[in-house]
């Protein structure tokens, strides 16, 4: 079975061609990206990556390039996303360790790497949150406390900690989605 084949049954979900496919490009696709990037969790990671985004975009190939092309420069834009976000964590983390557990999901590469314009962005989501939320993200991500240490200092039971921890989190992402730099 081609890889034009494949694709049309892929897109009529068909799994037996998607088990196909992927076990036709993994160990090509891992190849490529083990030659740019060392850490081979990271390598994995970039992989299911780009299978992702291939599957996501393959609703929009119209066959100009070869299967094999379409994929291997959706991998390549997911590598240079992958330094992209290391560096903007570079940037805005070298100051603040602790509040990358935290932002890690917001990055995007299209973000600003301007890490003055960053910070305003943080103080200015952290002026829209409640109070008690931006206090339990302090003691976490600032100062790195335990879920333990925070429950006691708040007396709140663990339970209560990691559930306002928990929705602190979600407040914050959405403050941070409204807000721009």
């Amino acid at each position: 079975m081609d890889d034009a084949q494949l694709v049309e049954r892929i897109l009529r979900r068909d799994e037996r061609a998607l088990y196909i496919f992927y076990h036709r490009y993994k160990e090509k696709l891992l190849a490529f990206i083990r030659k740019r990037v060392d850490k081979e969790s990271d390598c994995e990671e970039i992989l299911q990556d780009a299978l992702f985004a291939f599957i996501e975009a393959l609703r929009d190939f119209h066959g100009k390039s070869s299967v094999k092309t379409f994929l291997f420069s959706i991998c390549q834009h997911k590598i240079i996303d992958f330094y992209r976000k290391k560096k903007i964590k570079h940037v805005v983390f070298s100051q603040l360790p602790q509040l990358e557990q935290l932002m890690s999901p917001l990055l995007r590469p299209e973000e600003s790497l301007d890490e003055t314009l960053v910070r305003e962005k943080i103080s200015r989501v952290f002026s829209e949150i409640l109070p008690r939320y931006k206090e339990i993200l302090v003691y976490k991500y600032i100062e790195g406390r335990s879920v333990e240490d925070i429950a006691k200092m708040l007396r709140l039971s663990f339970k209560s900690a990691e559930s306002r921890l928990f929705r602190a989190r979600k407040a914050f992402i959405q403050a941070y989605e409204r807000c721009s730099l």
